[in-house]
């Protein structure tokens, strides 16, 4: 049995509104740990477990630490989870719920990745949060699902962090013979490693980031990220904070369902009706979720970024 469960596939009538066309949502927000992480992340587990590794080490933001602490548990693995300082203390609080032992060092991820790669031993497994073969496998079960439900969308739209979620998508869009459906991207300004590179025509490293959308928060995208993007259709798009913090407050209005500012950025897409969607009748949001904010965050966020905005 796979660690991740079928996420149901609707059409959002509030969000269809006001986008002005048909958006259908796919809600991994529903799976137990709370994101989208546990599908390539779960196989990834499975796998070396099988393999007689003995502990899974892993280095997150916030979400694929949850979701590996959740599998190290349901398989009777420890786990350690390495996390920045970043890393929000609700994620830090879950992570730590689920089991696992919590090492916060450095001031982003690929500080803590640095110090997880570090720890290794010859029974230990090191989860990589998005950049593994295994991970975009087990993360193309969310099209393959959506392929089952069906019908083929004009477009999917989808926030990039590190570039795992994206691959995933991308291999599930050819491997259920819908390769010439666009992918539409979304990040916020300060984590938007993938639009810059795409921009460049190679990897872009961002000096620091500094969206509130952390969990968006790796400098550099994987290579396969931009290997993708050379031969599928990508739509990469930049949104503000702001923006993002919005459209989870209206999503939790509209659906009941508590996202992170990474998942905004997606859901802002439609809310706002952004330029990228236009010529889509039909068009698939990937829900990723997200645990690391609570409405109270999301809250204070929203009354910060106003204040600056208008103070700008």
């Amino acid at each position: 049995m796979p660690l991740h469960i079928q996420t149901p596939l609707i059409e959002s009538d509030p969000l269809s509104q006001a986008a002005g066309r048909r958006v259908r949502l796919k809600l991994d927000a529903l799976q137990p740990p709370g994101s989208f992480k546990i599908r390539g992340i779960g196989l990834a587990c499975e796998t070396h477990a099988r393999t007689g590794k003995r502990r899974f080490i892993s280095s997150s933001g916030g979400n694929a630490g949850i979701a590996v602490a959740y599998a190290g548990r349901r398989l009777g693995v420890p786990v350690v989870v390495v996390v920045p300082e970043s890393t929000t203390e609700r994620a830090r609080g879950l992570i730590r719920r689920q089991g696992a032992e919590l090492i916060v060092h450095g001031a982003a991820w690929h500080e803590a990745n640095a110090l997880a790669q570090s720890m290794l031993g010859d029974e230990d497994a090191f989860v990589h949060p998005f950049d593994d073969p295994m991970l975009w496998q087990g993360h193309a079960t969310l099209i393959d699902e959506a392929a089952e439900a069906g019908p083929k969308p004009g477009a999917v739209v989808l926030s990039v962090g590190g570039g795992g979620l994206l691959c995933g998508v991308m291999e599930g869009l050819h491997r259920n013979g819908w390769s010439d459906v666009p992918v539409i991207t979304a990040e916020t300004h300060g984590a938007d490693a993938f639009a810059r590179s795409i921009a460049a025509g190679e990897r872009i490293a961002l000096d620091a980031i500094t969206s509130i959308a952390t969990s968006l928060g790796a400098k550099q995208v994987c290579e396969q990220a931009l290997n993708w993007a050379a031969r599928h259709p990508v739509r990469p798009v930049v949104i503000d904070d702001l923006a993002a913090v919005r459209a989870c407050e209206r999503f939790l209005d509209d659906h009941r369902i508590l996202v992170e500012p990474a998942c905004g950025a997606s859901l802002a897409l439609a809310y706002d009706q952004a330029e990228a969607l236009q010529g889509f009748d039909d068009v698939l949001v990937v829900v990723c979720g997200g645990t690391t904010a609570g409405v109270d965050a999301l809250r204070q966020w929203r009354d910060d970024l106003a204040l600056m905005q208008g103070a700008a």
